[in-house]
């Protein structure tokens, strides 16, 4: 990198929601900005979680000096525990955020290892020739931050998350004195927030939410339960003074939640909230004075509200005559998960409310008034739409352009230099999201992940077969099939071919496990094809009778 240059590689976040990662480099060094994950859905069997390919800053992870945190939600923090082994840097973060990253390190192991450096709210930070310095924004959590990156090539804005709000409960107000002086001291692009690009007006303010639920649940006559965005403290607030004026006990579920007010205690919030019980302690209360504050607002299937709707929490129960609020906005892709939970609820005889219904909800992000604004003060040379599909990029592209602003359109992947008031993409970088199964991501297109997807779309076939020490089948095999339609017959038809290509093999090649693996799974995918379109995962295990006296050694082959 020349000196003159300011270089900006998104590795995720950008033409997709989730999984924020973006790269800042000067003169060679690098820091990051966000770490972020994303949520896995049903076309992804036995994955939760995706986090961004970190490749191409892993392989020089010697010039990698930071990872700046904007704040604590999951799609800005949540890949730190399972990335930074990759990385091995330190990670400066505001204190709420320091105290969530804490407690995941924690449960993963890292966190002795992880350098974690608190830096004060509105703090600023030298690392090498970045200065970055941070700006309190208004968002859904507690101390959300833009960041002012400056270099010697330029200074550049990255907004983070973030709202205006007049009233947001809990924590500061967006720090409109500080966004102004960056504009007058000259800023050269910023990179914003795209995610309500398409939406007028302004985003609403959260104040205007505790009388629209103190009424609403004072209009329920049996239990309620409130599902709610776990890292959302000034709604946990919000949701209790409603409870209080109804004269109900708050009974609170989800690990999550019980994380964030612990965090947020921690750090000098929610001093003031009401005694909140466990959900094992609801059964004394009477049901008309109950309120069940919970995780699963997206229909996440192992979360409090969608195992409550399906009847298998344990401690909770909805049924005819209680009330089910969806605090939230319904995230792009979640739409079906969120629908079989309302759906189910709706079955039983609960009554739901969300936001299409009545005033339960504010978003934590931006509409166009306000994004105007941002431009407004800050006047940069170049604005940048990150953080949202590609619609949204453009719509935010557009309406920058239309208030006198220049825009650019990037994805992830695109490295743009900034050099002498001018932006340019100079290259194209390798990304792509990694799966979270186990303490290690692994690549989507890794073997076990593809034969999930297969087997969950195609069904699978699982053929045991007996060999005796000359390779002759030495009992019948048999045919194991999941998730595939076969007419009546069929099934025995194919066990005996596995068996006839066995025996056509020449006895030295019936002696080794690949031959006997790969004539079998010919023959069978063959005559599947005879009667079914379906492409199963097929996978052969070989047994074979030793010697007298020898153990049996079962030999599993990979599905294909």
């Amino acid at each position: 990198m020349n000196p003159n240059e300011l270089h900006f590689v998104p590795l995720g976040g950008v033409g997709e929601f989730g999984g924020n990662l973006a790269l800042y480099g000067y003169n060679g060094r690098w820091i990051m900005l966000d770490c972020g994950l994303a949520f896995a859905d049903e076309t992804q069997p036995g994955v939760e979680l995706l986090v961004p390919d970190p490749a191409f800053i892993a392989a020089q992870r010697d010039k990698l000096d930071a990872i700046i945190l904007t704040h604590a939600h999951e799609d800005h923090l949540g890949a730190v525990q399972y990335l930074w082994p990759q990385l091995r840097c330190p990670v400066y973060a505001t204190p709420f955020a320091a105290a969530i990253l804490r407690n995941k390190l924690e449960e993963s192991g890292l966190a002795r290892e992880v350098p974690v450096k608190v830096v004060p709210i509105g703090g600023s930070v030298t690392i090498g020739d970045f200065t970055v310095t941070y700006i309190g924004v208004t968002h859904s959590i507690l101390e959300a931050h833009s960041v002012a990156i400056r270099t010697p090539a330029g200074t550049v804005v990255h907004s983070g998350d973030w709202k205006l709000d007049p009233d947001p409960r809990v924590g500061r107000l967006t720090d409109e004195a500080s966004l102004k002086a960056l504009g007058d001291s000259g800023v050269m692009a910023l990179m914003g927030d795209s995610t309500n690009a398409m939406s007028k007006g302004h985003s609403g303010s959260e104040g205007t939410l505790l009388p629209s639920l103190t009424n609403l649940i004072g209009e329920a006559t049996g239990a309620v339960a409130v599902g709610l965005f776990a890292s959302n403290a000034a709604r946990i607030e919000t949701i209790c003074q409603a409870a209080a004026a109804n004269d109900r006990v708050i009974v609170m579920a989800g690990r999550s939640l019980w994380r964030t007010v612990s965090a947020a205690r921690e750090c000098g919030y929610l001093r003031d909230l009401p005694t909140l019980l466990e959900e094992d302690e609801a059964d004394r209360i009477p049901r008309e004075h109950l309120l069940y504050l919970v995780t699963g607002c997206q229909g996440e299937q192992r979360a409090v509200l969608g195992r409550v709707a399906f009847g298998e929490h344990r401690n909770i129960k909805l049924g005819r005559g209680d009330t089910a609020i969806f605090s939230s906005k319904v995230i792009p892709g979640n739409e079906r998960a969120i629908g079989r939970v309302v759906n189910r609820f709706i079955r039983a005889g609960v009554k739901v409310i969300s936001e299409r219904d009545h005033l339960v909800h504010v978003s934590g992000h931006p509409n166009r008034d306000e994004l105007k604004q941002m431009m407004a003060w800050l006047r940069p040379k170049l604005v940048v739409p990150v953080h949202g599909e590609q619609r949204l990029l453009e719509a935010h592209a557009e309406l920058a352009r239309s208030e006198g602003f220049e825009a650019m359109v990037v994805n992830d992947g695109d490295r743009v230099r900034f050099t002498a008031g001018q932006a340019k993409v100079i290259d194209k970088i390798d990304t792509g999201r990694l799966a979270v199964t186990g303490t290690a991501p692994v690549p989507l297109d890794a073997a076990a992940i593809q034969a999930r997807r297969r087997m969950m779309f195609n069904g699978a076939a699982t053929l045991v077969v007996v060999l005796d020490d000359n390779g002759e089948p030495a009992s019948p095999a048999r045919l194991l099939l999941r998730g595939i339609d076969l007419p009546d017959g069929v099934a025995e038809t194919m066990r005996k071919i596995a068996e006839a290509r066995i025996r056509d093999l020449p006895r030295a090649r019936r002696r080794d496990d690949e031959e006997v693996n790969l004539a079998v799974r010919q023959g069978l995918r063959a005559e599947m094809r005879t009667y079914t379109s379906q492409r199963p995962a097929i996978d052969v295990e070989i047994v074979r009778l030793p010697a007298a006296g020898a153990d049996v050694e079962p030999r599993s082959r990979g599905a294909a």
